[in-house]
């Protein structure tokens, strides 16, 4: 089943050493016009800080990467922040770390840990979620029938977006796409048929929301 994990609520992390400050941020983004336009957001929110090094993760199956180390020595901060979005399968998501300098260098793995250290902090205090293809169902049902439905529904774990009461109620459901056959022929048997089904559309829906720390 097509599915992905982006970011529903970004979190803000933190992480120093020897007196130098990170910051991390993260946001979900579809583009990186989107990506590149929360960076300046994020400099000119800090902007006495000496480095805003990012990186991002766009697209589901193939997603387009990029990291800058942002005057930072190669390799020690934006590749880090790329490997723990990758690490965790995070997608459509841009994350920011900004480092305030303590006046002592780190070296080259203080740096790498620092940065990956803030990142992890940052995607520890966000909010995730796992979006999965779906099938959207059109329930049309007499009124005598929507509390079985009701209950099937919340039984199965199974999403009703949306609700229309008019001589009869319309009813858009939305579950795993292999399961619209065989949800169908449920519902055409709890209500003995009385009830319309129709499938409108394939449709992304939020499955799961969790913390990256679970």
């Amino acid at each position: 089943m097509p599915s992905y994990i982006t970011v529903q609520k970004g979190g803000n992390g933190r992480y120093e050493e020897k007196k130098s400050v990170f910051l991390g941020e993260i946001r979900h983004v579809v583009s990186e016009e989107e990506a590149l336009a929360f960076v300046r957001d994020i400099k000119k929110k800090h902007y006495d800080a000496r480095h805003h090094c990012y990186a991002y993760r766009i697209g589901r199956t193939q997603p387009d990467l990029h990291a800058s180390d942002d005057g930072e020595p190669s390799g020690t901060a934006g590749r880090p922040i790329l490997d723990v979005l990758a690490g965790a399968d995070v997608t459509d998501a841009v994350l920011v770390v900004t480092r305030y300098f303590g006046g002592t260098l780190l070296g080259t793995g203080g740096l790498v840990r620092a940065y990956t250290s803030a990142a992890r902090d940052c995607l520890k205090q966000s909010v995730l979620v796992e979006r999965r293809q779906g099938i959207r169902i059109l329930l049309t049902a007499a009124y005598p029938d929507v509390g079985r439905i009701r209950h099937m529904t919340e039984e199965r774990g199974i999403q009703v977006i949306s609700s229309t009461y008019t001589e009869r109620v319309q009813m858009e459901c939305v579950l795993p796409e292999e399961d619209g056959d065989a949800f169908i022929r449920e519902i055409t048997d709890l209500t003995s048929g009385r009830t319309e089904t129709e499938k409108t559309g394939l449709v992304w829906y939020d499955s799961r929301v969790f913390s990256a720390e679970n």
